[in-house]
């Protein structure tokens, strides 16, 4: 069976996402830190890690892209995962029984309206499946939860309420990582992370490859360099697979121009799974 490694504890998104991509004969296993995901990668403890790199509406997570400049592993996929906000509470409780609702401050901070129109009082918690487990363990009535719908199957507690988010476009991209590159794709994105000389037009260079060729870039971001203070990395995204005629010549130019130079993968190119039901539910929700 295939093992898979992510950062949480049973019923989190990262989880929600392994299924999502490699259905639910897997076997997933918990860590408590996105470091111990790529270490069991690494150790051989897991075939391949699933870390979340970016959401769409709070930004890249700065510690994954620290860990990708840090191993030697390979992006040998991308996921993207539609975040669906569930409220849970014990069988039998109604909404307006519940008074307080616990999550992972990000997920309140996603639902701050919901909670305001309703009148609940928010509680931050470790995570959005931590709060599902321990309202579990220790039933109270009036409160309830925010987590994801794996967490309500997996626990026991009803789904009172769906789709409670503020913004129906809350996606998380997930990196699936693994020791060895994947099979060539149709359609394939390219990551790297390179560093510039520190003199006039260095950055304007290094992308001007790109340009040249019309490679279309879909992310670029500056992080600080670790142990070297005022030095920045550039993650790169782009179009295209690294052994592609103009993407092999983009990248030795960049080589030549660029201080450094870490190949991160080329890997299939994943499509953002569509709204559907939710478009009709968030324009009825008050701004």
């Amino acid at each position: 069976m295939t093992r898979v490694a992510f950062q949480g504890i049973t019923g989190a998104y990262s989880e929600e996402a392994i299924r999502q991509f490699f259905g639910p004969e897997v076997e997933s296993i918990p860590y408590n830190a996105l470091d111990d995901v790529f270490f069991a990668v690494d150790r051989g403890e897991a075939d391949y890690g699933m870390v979340p790199v970016e959401n769409a509406i709070a930004g890249s997570v700065i510690r994954a892209y620290e860990l990708l400049m840090e191993h030697d592993l390979r992006i040998y996929a991308e996921t993207i995962l539609q975040v669906r906000h569930m409220l849970l509470a014990l069988p039998g409780t109604q909404l307006s029984e519940v008074k307080r609702v616990r999550s992972h401050p990000q997920a309140l901070a996603q639902c701050q309206r919901y909670l305001a129109r309703h009148g609940l009082e928010p509680e931050p918690a470790f995570d959005t499946a931590g709060s599902a487990r321990d309202l579990a363990a220790n039933p109270q009535p009036d409160v309830a939860v925010i987590a994801s719908e794996l967490a309500a199957e997996l626990y026991g507690l009803n789904i009172i309420d769906r789709d409670i988010e503020d913004f129906p476009f809350n996606y998380t991209r997930f990196f699936v990582l693994a020791m060895e590159n994947p099979p060539r794709a149709q359609r394939n994105k390219t990551s790297l992370i390179f560093t510039t000389p520190h003199q006039p037009g260095a950055l304007y260079e290094c992308l001007g490859e790109f340009a040249k060729r019309h490679i279309n870039l879909t992310k670029i971001e500056s992080r600080p360099r670790l142990n070297r203070p005022w030095q920045y990395i550039f993650y790169l995204d782009f179009e295209g697979h690294c052994q592609d005629q103009e993407c092999e010549a983009a990248i030795m130019g960049l080589l030549r121009r660029s201080s450094f130079v870490k190949l991160l993968g080329s890997y299939p190119a994943a499509t953002t799974p569509s709204l559907g039901h939710q478009v009709g539910k968030a324009s009825e929700s008050p701004c």
